[in-house]
Formats: C-alpha cells, sequence, structure tokens
C-alpha cells in the first residue's frame, strides 16, 4: 500500500454522533464512530491527522458561477449597474491584464474560498491557464471557461483559433481542472458563434457556462432580435442540453424555465450581484422548482459581488425568494442547503470528481471534499443545524477546509496566506485598482 494518500479524522461530530473519517487517494473509505480504529496514519508525507476538536462533518460548497481573478476589481466601478459597470469600469481594465494578475487574484479568490467553505468553482475568465494553475496551486476545482466574444480585432477564425489554443492549454492539467467551453452572452456572441460554440462542446465533449436573462432588457433585445425569448433561443442552436449551466436566470419565464428543465440543463442563481447591480428582478426559483430545473448557487465575481463567502449568500437567497414570493414557505431549508452544496445538479456536484450521486457528498466511496464547522460558532450552538447554516452562519464557521483528501485549511490557517495578500495588492496596483 506505499505510495497511496491516506486521511484520518479524529473527534469529529455527523448527525450529533461523534465519528471518524478516513480517505484513500481522495476518496472517503469510511466514517463512524469506529471508521478511524487501526487506520492512524504511520506519518509521512502521504499521511495526515487532523484533529476535528468536535466540530461538525459537512458538505463543502460549490460555487456555482464566478470570475475568480475579479478579486482585484473589489470596490471598483461600485455604483454602476451592470452594462456602464461592464464598459466603463471592467472591460478598459481587462485589456490590460497580464498572466501574474489573473495567477494572484485567482489566487485570492482561492483563498478566500478556502477560508469560507468553498471546494470548488465554475469560472469565466481570461488567461485560463493562470486560473488554472492558481487552483492547483491552491488545491481547489474549478471548471474554467475562458470567455469567447465576438471580437472586433480579430477574424471569426483568428478568435476560433485563440480560444482553441486556450482548452487546449487546460487539457494538460490535472484532474481537478475540467475545461468549459464559454461564451459570454447573447448580447455580446451572435448565431455564428453561438452555434460554434456548441460544435466545439461537443467535438471534445466539454460542457457550456453561458450568462442567460440577467436583465429584462437582454430578454426585450433577443425578442426584437430573434422573435423567441433568450431561453428559446439558445434552445434553438442546441445549446440547451444537461451539460449546460446558465448563470443569472432572473428573466426566465415559466415557459423556459419548463423547457430548460426538460433539456436537462441548470441555472446558477447569483442573488448578491444581481442585487447589487440592481437588475429588477429575482431568480423565479418556485416556478423552477415545480419545473424540475437543476440549480446550483453562485456569488458572481468579487467585482460585482465584493465577497466570495457562498455561505453568507445563502442566507440572501433564501430570504429574497421569501420575500419575492411572499412566502415564507417559498424554499425550504434543506433545499436552499442542497442547492449550495451541489446537490441539485449532477454537473455542478460532479466538478472535477468522479461520478457520485449528487444527493450524498458525505458517503463511502465520494470524494473526500468536505468541511469541518467550529463548534465555538455561537451561530451554530443551538437549534437546528441547517437552519443555522442558512440563516445564522457566514464562512467564518468554517474551522478546517478537505479537498481530494487534502487539509487545506486546519484551525483556519491556510498556507501562504499572508504572500497571496500581498501579491494580490501588487497587482491590483498595477491595474490602478487599488
Amino acid at each position: 500500500m506505499s505510495g497511496h494518500r491516506r486521511l484520518l479524522v479524529t473527534n469529529a461530530v455527523l448527525d450529533g454522533e461523534p465519528v471518524s473519517l478516513t480517505a484513500l487517494d481522495g476518496v472517503i473509505t469510511a466514517i463512524g464512530p469506529d471508521a478511524g480504529s487501526g487506520a492512524a496514519p504511520a506519518g509521512g508525507p502521504d499521511s495526515e491527522t487532523l484533529d476535528a476538536g468536535g466540530g461538525t462533518l459537512a458538505p463543502s460548497l460549490i460555487n456555482g458561477h464566478t470570475h475568480a481573478a475579479m478579486t482585484l476589481f473589489r470596490g471598483h466601478g461600485d455604483d454602476l449597474p451592470l452594462m456602464r459597470w461592464l464598459k466603463e469600469a471592467i472591460w478598459p481594465v481587462e485589456a490590460k491584464l497580464e498572466p501574474d494578475d489573473v495567477y494572484w487574484g485567482t489566487r485570492l479568490a482561492c483563498l478566500e474560498m478556502i477560508r469560507s467553505g468553498t471546494t470548488g468553482f465554475w469560472d469565466m475568465y481570461w488567461q485560463p491557464a493562470s486560473t488554472a494553475r492558481a487552483v492547483e496551486d491552491a488545491g481547489l476545482r474549478t471548471a474554467i471557461g475562458p470567455p469567447l466574444f465576438d471580437a472586433p480585432d480579430l477574424t471569426f477564425e483568428e478568435r476560433n483559433r485563440q480560444l482553441e489554443g486556450w482548452l487546449d492549454e487546460l487539457a494538460a492539467f490535472g484532474d481537478r481542472i475540467t475545461a468549459v467551453v464559454a461564451p459570454h452572452a447573447i448580447y455580446t456572441v451572435g448565431t455564428a458563434s453561438l452555434e460554434y460554440a456548441v460544435g466545439l462542446a461537443a467535438d471534445r465533449d466539454l460542457p457550456i457556462h453561458i450568462h442567460l436573462s440577467e436583465t429584462e432588457g437582454e430578454v426585450i433585445d433577443c425578442v426584437e432580435a430573434h422573435g423567441m425569448r433568450p431561453a428559446a433561443y439558445l434552445d434553438s442552436l442546441g445549446l440547451l442540453t444537461p451539460k449546460t449551466t446558465l448563470a443569472h436566470g432572473v428573466w426566465l419565464d415559466r415557459e423556459e424555465l419548463e423547457l430548460i428543465a426538460d433539456r436537462g440543463a441548470t441555472v446558477t442563481t447569483n442573488p448578491v450581484a444581481n442585487m447589487k447591480l440592481a437588475v429588477g428582478g429575482v431568480f423565479p426559483y418556485p416556478e423552477a422548482a415545480r419545473a424540475g430545473v437543476p440549480m446550483a448557487l453562485g456569488t458572481d465575481g468579487a467585482g460585482s459581488n465584493n465577497s466570495l463567502d457562498l455561505l453568507a449568500d445563502l442566507k440572501v437567497f433564501a430570504l429574497a425568494q421569501r420575500h419575492d414570493a411572499v412566502d415564507a414557505e417559498a424554499i425550504p431549508i434543506g433545499e436552499a442547503w442542497a442547492i449550495a452544496t451541489g446537490q441539485r445538479s449532477e454537473l455542478i456536484a460532479g466538478l472535477g470528481r468522479p461520478s457520485l450521486p449528487a444527493s450524498d457528498p458525505l458517503t463511502v466511496g465520494a470524494p473526500a471534499d468536505f468541511i469541518v464547522l467550529d463548534p465555538a460558532t455561537p451561530e451554530l450552538g443551538l437549534g437546528n443545524l441547517t437552519s443555522s447554516l442558512v440563516y445564522s452562519a457566514t464562512g467564518s464557521a468554517v474551522k478546517d477546509t478537505v479537498v481530494d483528501g487534502h487539509i487545506l485549511m486546519r484551525n483556519r490557517e491556510v498556507e501562504d496566506h499572508e504572500e497571496i495578500l500581498a501579491r494580490a495588492r501588487e497587482r491590483a496596483t498595477r491595474l490602478g485598482l487599488s
């Protein structure tokens, strides 16, 4: 058995009972009161032991939509609506990005996510190899989509060669990195490019990640241009499949939700970013749930959210649904928690991991991706744990974070914390963002 990676977690709690957990080569091998008996690692670089200190084991969170390196943009253009924010504050600076900007911005994002219990994320951003390198160094999982735009300075063929080169670069990384075809949005990508994206994804057997129905204006423009609403337009091009994730979906109507559910595509809602950019609506969760739409929760980038704490966003998501529906039963706490942990979308749950039931992330045979909640957290001290996680806790309740059987945070300490902050500040200063 030499050469195998072993993990032993002791002094943990699960469902109110004391347990231990063992993992081998990044896969959970046992959970229970006797799981650690005789399984203590012998030590060495391939064996780790984590004393949970009485903390509760919990599934980790999965961020269904973000732009990780935009941590560098935090606080930039904060008071602008979406299209002005993009055109005036974001796109001009992105034109100056260098690989090290993206690397250190992503390292900062990974640090924030590790500290708040997120172990994987769906990303759409430039310099994708720099993002992948940062994620590998941080130890997280990601699905990376280099954004596809209609580029006025490149021919259709030149732009496509560039995108395919980026995807080739991503294919050289390890199993924790998944390449994605990512047409930005229907207002930045024309029909020919969307058709190309569909073909490219099919040829390479890759997922698709696109923004959709974030604003009412997007819907109005789509109907005027194509005679149909955005989801129907994408479906007419073959873009709605079980391997497609749609970010936002604020303005989807009932027929579109039923279509998306029928095609098996996932919608990732980003309530905090939507509120901050004042898009004027709330993702219609009750209708989506009735239709059977696979769903996930995202933060969007730290430029439009300012935070990557998905646990904090979970409360906003649940409250916004209750408020918008004028219904205190609009979303059960168990459903809200399941969405945030990737359990309501097989596409999201399968991020860089072996095939597993999306509904059971803490079980023998599942990837060893989980968090330990601090037993001293006041917000988790009383009452129903799931309710407390949805309505009370923030990322500071997370004590330890484990991904692929590796301990990325132990007792709130993450390796290279200070260097990451310092280097990210340097890159933001170079771009004139701090």
